[in-house]
């Protein structure tokens, strides 16, 4: 058995895993080459004494590097599986397909990973939005352009970890293994994502990209077949329903359809926008140097009953263009890998109830989604296209309407706004609250060196498809598997792999 040792050392001790290998095994009186990292966590709470705490294994004799698989394809298939969507719960449905012996068969709205790149630049150029081909659809989802990251609170360990394998299988750098907030960053992501998908079709898979789920055709309570927007109809066994959090069509068809769904109230809010150096100093005490990464934070705070939190926090990031159509603005996140960019960004917003969507009611359990719609409508007619409503966080807090140049990583362009009168009131005061709470531990957050970009309504879906808790079937179409985000179960690339991977399971445990 390996000795467990728990060590602090200095961040310019930790600039390598060949770096903190050497020192541990210096002290312990060990081989470089008989320690292992198993977690790298960094310690700022004492800014004079910021350390990184590493948990290793030091075993007798030296170990060899061995090759991370987390997927292993079966030999044939027994039966097949349609999945609509090819985000993370869509991409490792079809992973966890392979290995049991199911043939996945994907159909994705959006273009695959370098066709979707030319409809991106699009967005940020010329200012239009492809509703199929954008920062939400396409090859990966949304999480291929938003950043990366692979932190999860989810419980199931062993899940969380055969997710990392699977991304250090197709590309991803081991560190993402021990590291405690694992990130990928946009700029490698779609590589890995690439390969997952050749992965897939060389095995025996499909993926078919620009092929749009319009309609269900049920009978006897079962999914028989898939209209496609292109005039295909797919015969189906299982299906699979991974479409993401954004696929407004996918809810109003199941309305339509008198299928079960139930409105799900989400967060809604801004994204802020500091430069990195601000909050290095706000986070460390200093300037962080060449020796620590670039500063983030987590912040929550319960105003009036309500809680008021980041989501999603990009240090050296940029903000995204994240609108599905070119009648909304909506704003999201993302970092590069060295996460080395000018400025640090994350959403701030508030939780929202369901009395809120009471002006909505007439649309029954898509009354969520349609306050989320207004907002967004609202945000686009204050500028006239998806350049973005902001103002510096400094006035929005003194309710100043002050128009000025404002400058910022959102490539389309920001326009100075009064964002309290894009946001409810209710949301605005909170708001206003939360950012002075959290200005009090980190001095200089309400400064005007930050600015608040409009809006941040796509933290998670507004509706949820309802499910058996065992079987996770549609709880009136048997074969109907509703899964990830945009089914109202999962946060996030990890949550979301592992749900895709759990239905999968749970097919193939039904077929046994």
């Amino acid at each position: 058995m390996p000795k467990q040792v728990e060590i602090k050392l200095k961040p310019h001790q930790c600039l390598s895993l060949e770096q903190m290998r050497s020192h541990i095994a210096k002290r312990y009186a060990a081989e470089d080459e008989c320690v292992i990292i198993k977690k790298k966590s960094l310690d700022a709470r004492n800014k004079k004494k910021i350390h990184f705490l590493i948990r290793a294994e030091i075993y007798e004799t030296p170990q060899e590097d061995q090759e991370v698989k987390a997927f292993e394809p079966s030999t044939h298939f027994s039966s097949t599986c349609h999945i609509i969507g090819f985000g993370p719960a869509g991409i490792f449905a079809a992973l966890q397909a392979l290995s049991l012996g199911i043939k996945p068969i994907v159909l994705e709205r959006g273009k695959d990973v370098k066709s979707r790149r030319r409809d991106l630049a699009r967005i940020n150029k010329d200012l239009v939005v492809n509703p199929e081909s954008n920062y939400c659809f396409g090859e990966g989802g949304a999480g291929t352009y938003s950043d990366g990251k692979l932190y999860t609170r989810s419980k199931k360990k062993g899940d969380v970890q055969t997710i990392l394998n699977a991304f250090i299988q197709f590309g991803a750098d081991a560190r993402i293994g021990y590291e405690a907030h694992p990130h990928i960053g946009t700029n490698k992501l779609p590589q890995i994502i690439e390969n997952m998908r050749a992965f897939i079709i060389e095995h025996g898979g499909e993926v078919h990209f620009e092929t749009k789920v319009q309609d269900f055709v049920i009978e006897s309570n079962e999914l028989k077949v898939l209209k496609g927007s292109d005039g295909q109809e797919f015969r189906v066994e299982n299906v699979i329903l991974a479409t993401g959090h954004s696929a407004r069509d996918i809810y109003e068809l199941m309305q339509d359809k008198n299928l079960d769904i139930e409105l799900k109230p989400f967060a809604l809010g801004v994204r802020v926008e500091h430069p990195q150096h601000l909050v290095d100093e706000m986070q460390y005490g200093c300037p962080r140097g060449d020796v620590l990464p670039a500063a983030s934070y987590s912040l929550v705070h319960q105003s009036k009953g309500r809680g008021v939190f980041s989501f999603c926090m990009c240090p050296g990031g940029i903000i995204a263009p994240a609108a599905t159509n070119d009648n909304e603005v909506v704003v999201n996140g993302w970092s590069p890998s060295k996460r080395n960019g000018k400025y640090a960004n994350s959403g701030m917003v508030v939780q929202l109830m369901e009395k809120d969507f009471s002006a909505y009611a007439k649309y029954g359990n898509l009354a969520a989604m349609k306050f989320q719609e207004h907002i967004e409508h609202k945000c686009f007619q204050a500028t006239g296209s998806i350049v973005a409503p902001a103002q510096r966080i400094s006035n929005f807090i003194q309710k100043k309407d002050v128009e000025e140049q404002l400058h910022s990583s959102y490539l389309p362009g920001l326009r100075s706004v009064d964002v309290r009168a894009l946001l409810p009131e209710f949301i605005s005061s909170r708001l206003s609250d939360g950012i002075q709470h959290f200005a009090k531990r980190m001095k200089g957050f309400d400064s005007e060196e930050g600015i608040m970009v409009a809006t941040e309504s796509r933290t998670s879906a507004p509706v949820r498809i309802p499910r058996n808790k065992e079987s996770l079937q549609h709880t009136q179409i048997k074969n109907l598997y509703p899964s990830g985000e945009g089914a109202g179960y999962a946060g996030g690339i990890v949550s979301a792999a592992i749900d895709g991977m759990r239905c999968i399971n749970a097919i193939y445990q039904k077929n046994c």
